[in-house]
């Protein structure tokens, strides 16, 4: 049995680090990652290159002396945004690409876009540009099932938007089901991330035995056979395929609501998670494809030249249950059984 393996550092392609007390709480748990796609959903969103560039700034000072993180930023897609500062951010080297919220989708999404058909001019000059669009891939319609939203939104929205821009780079965030994962490998300029946690849980875990608000998240988990599809892909070592977490920590205070917050906070424990999962499968000789060179392939990027260490061990790592962030507390996220595979920096 492998008890070791030698990883390139990983980059996480899709990270929420939020703002002011928990961004200082949270960095520290992602400054292990080379790079990060850092999402734009703030309060108020990140909508131009000033305010992209302002924010980099704020998570570069609440990182760890040493850390040689660095965050790619993205900007926040709305109706009224113009491709004239979207080029001038991206020329500026400020953002490494475009994220687009259905309005209504996700956490913090109520600016996001709302008529396709107003940002199509945006959509033109990324494509000549050359910058990727990250996409929550989910329709809103309230009377599309919750757990069809997915698939759906790739008929509706995706397809139409690929076909009418073929150069257009395009990132489907965070793919929950077997629909995505066929979609991602349908075409060219495509790829897609996926979570950790959704190669862990299904839909079944959010009721076990009780409501478990800590195991929701959006996109929601859905069936077993679509887990299981994302873990082939994942798995896979397909190019088309790379790790983005969407860790999204929330207070406790916020998630233990009777209409709490969407999101599990992966940060600290993923690497761990992820060598459990892909030793499961056979597949951690393609545990580095995933975490550590598709997604800089696919955003043109070289990989990171550093190196970490995986060593499975008797005794399970520890993580913390909790971290403190100001007068919050924030669960971690729990997968459901030990993990014997230990992060080191070498």
């Amino acid at each position: 049995m492998t008890d070791h393996i030698t990883l390139r550092r990983p980059d996480d392609w899709h990270l929420h680090l939020r703002d002011g007390e928990m961004l200082r709480a949270v960095t520290p748990h992602s400054a292990g990652f080379g790079r990060a796609i850092i999402m734009p959903n703030l309060v108020p969103p990140v909508v131009t290159g000033q305010q992209a560039a302002a924010y980099r700034e704020r998570i570069l000072s609440a990182l760890p002396e040493g850390a040689t993180f660095q965050p790619q930023m993205t900007l926040y897609l709305t109706d009224t945004t113009d491709p004239a500062d979207v080029i001038k951010a991206h020329q500026g080297d400020i953002i490494r690409a475009v994220k687009l919220y259905p309005a209504g989708a996700t956490t913090n999404s109520d600016s996001g876009v709302t008529d396709f058909d107003r940002i199509r001019p945006v959509f033109e000059a990324m494509a000549e540009a050359g910058i990727p669009l990250c996409v929550h891939g989910e329709v809103t319609d309230p009377d599309v099932d919750i757990f069809d939203r997915e698939a759906v939104f790739i008929d509706r929205v995706l397809d139409p938007v690929r076909r009418a821009n073929p150069e257009l780079k395009v990132v489907m965030e965070h793919i929950t089901t077997s629909d995505g994962v066929a979609y991602a490998r349908s075409g060219e300029n495509i790829g897609a991330t996926i979570t950790t946690h959704h190669l862990v849980i299904n839909r079944n875990a959010i009721f076990a035995g009780g409501i478990r608000p800590h195991y929701y998240c959006l996109p929601i988990a859905k069936r077993e056979t679509h887990r299981l599809a994302l873990r082939e892909a994942a798995t896979s070592g397909d190019a088309r395929f790379f790790l983005g977490t969407d860790s999204a920590p929330h207070p406790d205070r916020a998630k233990l609501q009777p209409c709490g917050c969407a999101g599990c906070f992966t940060a600290p424990n993923t690497m761990s998670i992820l060598a459990h999962v892909f030793e499961e499968e056979g597949a951690l000789d393609r545990l580095e494809a995933f975490t550590s060179l598709n997604g800089a392939a696919f955003y043109d990027l070289p990989p990171n030249e550093d190196r970490i260490r995986l060593t499975r061990r008797d005794i399970p790592a520890e993580y913390p249950a909790t971290i403190v962030a100001g007068d919050e507390t924030v669960t971690v996220f729990d997968p459901g059984f030990p993990l014997y595979w230990h992060l080191e920096d070498l």
